[in-house]
């Protein structure tokens, strides 16, 4: 499923980090008297070859369109480099087959490793490991149990996706009076769900029209989706809005509505799957927008990676170290900007 717990750090896109930025070099201590021209001096980071960089990448298994995207945004944004080698690993949701990849990746010394764990607490031994022998981490999405286990922290925000799903339906139906909502989440043994759950109770706050009448909690597979949604639908004869938490299990969510011949209500999603894309954009039914959970945070996490290994930091910022977490926003994709987040869909 995708998604982790997620650290709320700086927000950025997640094309902040992307591979047009210009990256500065990374310093410390530097004069006050220092000014702009000293730093347009120092080498930047771009598209051109630089240092040669070996990247070892220890993703999941790809059990989950979310998680395969990772894997591919990784591989494909490494390809884009003449200067950086990939290292991946087969992917594994076993943590003790995940260490030992991990391991062997520290064994071959790569420059840097980009680590999405299966067990961000399990895993943070090894990312621990890989710091004390030198090898910058960029840990991807599932956090560790230590900040010293990882030098830069990218991810998801999961509360940020309950708070702005709840906004785009409170805003939709601000005129309606004595509103109606439900929320097909996810698994409600991870923090992940509880913090988009929160979110969204956060945000429904702001609209004392609307009250949330229901909440059934998914497997973030589709056969959950239809099953979980059927229950809802029986049991909610007049609903306004549904917020469900991942579009993979939406897929059966969908599939339960039109079964029961239900469009009497608007839907939003969340993560950005390719179907839920083309649905929005068809605009042929109740799913009206979806809220991102970016995938292309691996193909950033490569690139903080390459920084890393050249020396550089990030462009735009005064800083000339790359920062300790990235934080990606969770934008609302409706048909307004759909065509614009179209080629990033998961399949």
């Amino acid at each position: 499923m995708p998604h982790s717990t997620s650290r709320r750090g700086l927000l950025f896109g997640a094309a902040a980090v992307s591979a047009g930025a210009v990256l500065t070099g990374c310093t410390s201590n530097e004069s006050k008297d220092d000014d702009s021209s000293a730093r347009d001096d120092r080498p930047a980071a771009d598209d051109k070859p630089g240092k040669e960089v070996t990247i070892g990448f220890a993703g999941p298994q790809a059990d989950h369109g979310w998680l395969n995207a990772i894997n591919d945004n990784a591989k494909e944004r490494a390809k884009k480099y003449e200067d950086v080698t990939l290292e991946a690993t087969e992917g594994s949701n076993d943590t003790a087959a995940q260490i030992g990849q991990v391991e062997t990746l520290i064994n071959k010394k790569v420059d840097v490793l980009v680590i999405l764990p299966a067990d961000g607490k399990a895993l943070t031994r090894v990312g621990l490991k890989a710091m004390k022998a030198g090898i910058p981490v960029v840990n991807l999405d599932r956090i560790f149990a230590s900040a010293q286990a990882y030098r830069c922290w990218i991810g998801g925000d999961n509360y940020g996706m309950g708070l702005n799903a709840g906004h785009y339906i409170g805003e939709k139906l601000k005129g309606k009076k004595d509103a109606r909502v439900v929320e097909l989440a996810g698994l409600d043994n991870l923090e992940l769900t509880k913090q988009r759950t929160k979110g969204f109770d956060d945000a429904l706050k702001n609209y004392p029209n609307i009250e949330k009448v229901a909440r059934q909690a998914a497997e973030f597979t589709v056969e959950s989706g239809q099953a979980k949604m059927s229950q809802l639908l029986q049991a909610q004869k007049d609903i306004d809005a549904l917020w469900n938490h991942d579009d993979d299990q939406g897929v059966g969510a969908l599939r339960a509505i039109k079964q029961a011949g239900r469009d009497d209500f608007l839907m939003v999603g969340g993560a950005g799957a390719l179907s839920a894309f083309q649905e929005i954009k068809a605009d042929r039914g109740v799913l009206k927008a979806t809220v991102l959970y970016p995938p292309t945070m691996a193909a950033s996490a490569i690139d903080l990676a390459r920084a890393l290994g050249q020396g550089k930091g990030v462009g735009g910022l005064a800083e000339y170290e790359i920062p300790a977490s990235l934080t990606l926003y969770s934008a609302v994709v409706d048909k307004d900007n759909v065509d614009q987040y179209m080629s990033t869909g998961f399949k």
